[in-house]
């Protein structure tokens, strides 16, 4: 628009129409490195740099020495944008550098065209400086929280990585341990001794797997040591052979986990679920169920109840044992308990899901599982 506001005043107006194309051809080239994270190196910045002083000094050879009274050199504001690319890739103090050269090129240019230095020298000089910080500062600080945010990535990974492992130690080597010290215990003699070192490995093993563990749900969990051998050695009720994104029906593996002691009740159509969802829900229920045989009285019976909505699945076991004493989750909690915490907390809210637990003394326990489709 200048060019063409002060075209009379160009000594060779084909010389200023080509610094002009120029400029544009060179900004769809930059534009297009600068998009590339490999190419936004100091290379590029420099080459930058090098075509907008270029275009700068090319001025002397296009215009009038009256064309900088009306107007600032060709590549001007212009400038500004390989500029701001220094303050991008160089920070603060390579922006405030490039700034002061810039003034430097533009004295520099009106002595050699014997124009008059004018106040907007000084002033785009000020503008381009204090542009040049303010956009190095905020890459710098864009920097900074993108190294945070990859970190935090990196450890919220490490830690659901560890909840798994921790989920499957809780449901296999510490529910033996659990079991050999408590049977051990009502044995008495060698037994008793065998006892106590299995509980003293309980312990240690139950200490190193959630020293650091937080659950991310910020929520308490529920004492639960599924403490049987038939919890620890039985096959998930889930083939592992079928793909995890193979519907499967849920009531048939839930069926497998019906007793004596232990019914289901589920609709008469079938329940669908992937086979990842339903593997990880049936190993939520089997924990709920392993916490009624470890802390309710020997033959307390237990329900499944199977709820096929709309948009979820809740899977609810209910027990009629005598409940948890108030303030019981909270100890758990602290003591790193990972029966409900993790083993069922845990995998429900990895799928998505939420879980409720329901209990007053002398009334029994209720765990209401709720997985979204």
């Amino acid at each position: 628009m200048l060019l063409v506001q002060h075209h009379e005043h160009l000594t060779r107006p084909w010389l200023g129409w080509t610094v002009l194309v120029a400029m544009a051809a060179w900004t769809v080239v930059s534009s297009s490195a600068y998009a590339r994270p490999e190419l936004r190196t100091r290379r590029l910045v420099l080459a930058d740099l090098a075509v907008a002083f270029t275009c700068l000094f090319a001025t002397a050879l296009a215009a009038t020495p009256f064309y900088l009274t009306q107007a600032p050199p060709l590549s001007g504001y212009w400038f500004a944008g390989a500029a701001l690319a220094a303050g991008v890739v160089w920070g603060r103090r390579g922006a405030g550098v490039v700034a002061v050269l810039y003034g430097v090129a533009d004295l520099t240019l009106r002595v050699i065209m014997g124009a008059p230095v004018t106040p907007a020298t000084a002033r785009g000089v000020v503008l381009l400086l204090l542009a040049g910080l303010a956009v190095g500062y905020m890459a710098r600080v864009a920097g900074q929280a993108e190294e945070r945010f990859a970190r935090a990535v990196a450890l919220e990974a490490r830690l659901r990585e560890r909840e798994q492992l921790a989920r499957s130690i809780h449901d296999s080597v510490l529910q033996v341990l659990t079991l050999v010290s408590r049977r051990g215990a009502e044995a008495g003699g060698e037994a008793a001794e065998l006892g106590r070192l299995a509980g003293e490995q309980e312990v240690r093993l139950r200490a190193m797997i959630t020293d650091g563990l937080t659950d991310l749900t910020g929520t308490t969990g529920v004492p639960a040591d599924p403490g049987t051998a038939r919890a620890a050695a039985a096959p998930g009720p889930v083939d592992a052979a079928v793909p995890p994104d193979t519907e499967i029906d849920l009531r048939d593996p839930l069926r497998r986990l019906e007793s004596v002691r232990v019914s289901v009740s589920a609709p008469a159509t079938p329940v669908p679920l992937p086979g990842r969802d339903a593997a990880e829900l049936l190993a939520a229920v089997e924990a709920a169920l392993a916490n009624v045989e470890l802390h309710c009285p020997l033959g307390t019976r237990a329900w499944i109840l199977v709820e096929d909505e709309e948009d979820a699945v809740t899977v609810t076991v209910r027990d009629e044992g005598p409940g948890i004493p108030e303030g019981r989750l909270e100890e758990a909690g602290r003591e790193g308990r990972l029966g409900i915490t993790q083993s069922v907390r845990g995998r429900l809210r990895d799928l998505g899901g939420t879980v409720e637990v329901f209990s007053a003394p002398g009334q029994g326990t209720e765990v209401e599982m709720r997985l979204p489709r």
